[in-house]
């Protein structure tokens, strides 16, 4: 399953040459991720009610083109690894109004992310305390090439 975010540009986003700053990107990400969860029904705050929380454990990013202030971010977001420890999204930002299937996107990215208590920080097993999201994780996955 691939969810399709759109993100205005704001001037604050952009460096002085009026590109967005590249870790910015990061910020676009995180959005698209809990656009991602309200999508397959497991809203982000549902996490936290459990007493949970899913911080960012490693990230990767490649460039290419610039998105500028005006611009429309269209990040399509999936999860393309999934464990009982670690859930794995890869997000693509096009400009908006791009060819998704033709054109290279602007900027591709991973996160990886893990399950940690609320109160301790220390990471739990999705499988064994979110069965649930772990199993709808399952039905939407969408493994790398």
């Amino acid at each position: 399953m691939v969810v399709e975010t759109e993100i205005p540009v704001r001037y604050a986003e952009t460096d002085a040459m009026g590109v967005v700053y590249h870790a910015n990107y990061l910020l676009y990400f995180e959005v698209a991720r809990t656009d991602f969860l309200e999508k397959i029904g497991y809203p982000y705050a549902r996490i936290e009610s459990e007493g949970l929380m899913s911080p960012v454990v490693d990230v990767h990013l490649k460039y290419g083109s610039p998105l500028r202030y005006g611009d429309t971010a269209l990040v399509r977001t999936k999860v393309t690894k999934v464990t009982p420890v670690k859930t794995t999204y890869t997000c693509e930002v096009y400009r908006k109004g791009q060819d998704v299937e033709h054109e290279k996107p602007c900027v591709v990215g991973e996160t990886v992310l893990t399950l940690v208590d609320k109160q301790t920080f220390k990471p739990v097993s999705q499988k064994r305390e979110l069965p649930s999201l772990y199993e709808t994780y399952q039905q939407v996955l969408e493994p790398s090439e």
